[in-house]
């Protein structure tokens, strides 16, 4: 293929995954998918090595491309199959973000084309606490567990699929229908796409789009010094007795690969901060994928080049049953800073500070013990990011890992019995420096019925750091009824109650002038 050839192949792939998220979207039912834009959709080969996503969310898209691989091989796979999983120790990344895949074959039901693929975020995933975002210990009281199993064979709902929260009176239903449609689609675009291209020329597109983005991986290495290069960062604590829990890096730079030596970091702890490998490898790629140019291809070749190496049994590579319903979303945060931490020694002109380096996790419902009617309800809230070498960091944004978008306060109060009473930005909690850090913010809810409150929080007790000589930020604060919580915590509210939340900002960089 010439450039404006592959260029039109990676738009092609690229497009499909666009329109799989676009039908997640407008066919789910929970705010948490339908406003906050909580899923990923992806495109992979028949190894389940990936080669097209959509600028969805990072830590998804990260953790598929790492784990895909051994999910898919050794499976009897047949046209309208869908495959479900949620096991973070299988392939998934915590039991709220519940993957489906389904293969794609050529028209004629012969060939095996390669996979699509969808991950989405629900806030009833089976947890006895209301948000499925609980201060846990071990994994099972996270939710339901789902090792990869058929959804659909051929087609037809399978009986091991019964037990899923959206199977009623044996019929999908809600946002696991909503994720299978997603495919549907996928499956129908790229077949047409292939029909168009034919197979060969197809093949010859995903293996010229997997070079291509080889060769953009060597030449950014090539640029950066080469050398080894430490940075340690630290996470408040895990909700359970550990404190200033470790995430240590060695960086090391060749002439034509990277290596992220994570092994100096903590042991896996007895809270939830833990988090799988595939979850480090996302970081990881997506620190790397920000040093690329835009027009870099979202496929297998941008990461063939870079190492992660890990011990087991650690925070970075936790082993069943360690909870991980924090991991995915506190430490992944916390991991980009890490690996921004030591590419500024290599890139100093280049990296920002540190953002705000939570997501600020807020889970909220009730369950009726009498009906067993519940509600559940569950956001992170945005932040600072850190100021860059020339250029101030944004103010109130989804940074990094995440990538959603705020939920409307019109959708929240229309579905759950809460007020918004307060929304705005936290003015001066951007670190200072020749580039101010990005300022969080302050969101306070007001509670109309009795709810179970949890929050998984992080940058509660130490600050967002700043670069070459900028301010840290302010870290963030929790409050109900004006007590301050922790910042990891599971508590009962009643009517009337106010929690306010506000957010860290980001680091500066740069002295003031």
């Amino acid at each position: 293929m010439n450039p404006i050839e592959l260029k039109l192949f990676s738009s092609r792939v690229a497009a499909v995954c666009d329109e799989m998220g676009l039908v997640l979207r407008r066919a789910a039912f929970s705010p948490n998918i339908k406003d906050r834009l909580d899923f990923s959709c992806a495109l992979f080969g028949v190894s389940g090595e990936l080669y097209a996503q959509a600028a969805h969310i990072p830590v998804h898209l990260g953790s598929m491309a790492f784990a895909m691989g051994s999910i898919v091989k050794h499976r009897d796979w047949h046209p309208g199959d869908m495959l479900v999983l949620n096991d973070p120790f299988l392939g998934g990344t915590h039991l709220p973000d519940v993957t489906v895949i389904a293969p794609v074959y050529a028209e004629a039901g012969e060939s095996l084309i390669g996979f699509v693929a969808n991950r989405a975020h629900h806030a009833n995933i089976g947890c006895d606490t209301p948000g499925s975002m609980p201060v846990s210990s071990r994994l099972e009281e996270e939710g339901i567990i789902i090792p990869p199993t058929w959804l659909l064979r051929k087609g037809e709902l399978q009986p091991e699929a019964l037990f899923l929260p959206d199977v009623h009176d044996g019929e999908l239903s809600g946002d696991f229908a909503a994720q299978t449609g997603a495919n549907q689609v996928g499956v129908a675009r790229l077949q047409q796409l292939v029909s168009k291209m034919g197979m060969l020329n197809y093949q010859q597109g995903m293996q010229e789009l997997n070079d291509y983005a080889d060769r953009l991986t060597a030449s950014m290495i090539r640029q950066l010094q080469a050398g080894i290069y430490r940075f340690e960062d630290y996470l408040d604590d895990d909700g359970r007795g550990s404190s200033n829990i470790k995430l240590g890096l060695r960086l090391t730079i060749a002439a034509d690969s990277i290596e992220l030596d994570l092994t100096d970091s903590s042991p896996q702890v007895p809270g939830n901060l833990n988090c799988p490998e595939s979850v480090v490898a996302a970081a990881a790629y997506y620190c790397f994928r920000c040093l690329l140019p835009d027009q870099a291809p979202a496929c297998a070749g941008l990461f063939k080049r870079i190492r992660i190496k890990t011990l087991p049994g650690s925070i970075v590579n936790a082993q069943r049953p360690a909870a991980v319903a924090a991991g995915n979303v506190e430490t992944s945060t916390r991991l980009v800073d890490l690996v921004f931490g030591a590419l500024a020694q290599a890139l100093p002109d280049r990296i920002p500070a540190a953002s705000q380096g939570t997501m600020n996790n807020v889970a909220m419902g009730y369950i009726d013990a009498a009906t067993g009617n519940r509600w559940d309800y569950y956001e992170t809230l945005a932040g600072g990011l850190g100021g860059g070498p020339n250029y101030a960091g944004l103010d109130a944004v989804h940074s990094h890992m995440t990538n959603t978008l705020n939920t409307p306060v019109e959708s929240l109060e229309m579905h759950y019995p809460l007020r918004i009473r307060r929304y705005a930005i936290r003015r001066g909690s951007g670190g200072e420096g020749k580039h101010r850090g990005g300022d969080g913010i302050v969101r306070e809810y007001e509670f109309l019925a009795p709810a179970q409150l949890s929050l998984l929080c992080e940058r509660r007790q130490l600050s967002p750091w700043g670069l070459q000589g900028g301010g840290e930020a302010a870290r963030g604060t929790n409050s109900l009824n004006g007590a301050e919580l922790p910042g990891k915590c599971s508590l009962s509210v009643k009517p009337g109650d106010r929690l306010i939340i506000q957010t860290p900002g980001g680091g500066g960089w740069g002295i003031a002038e």
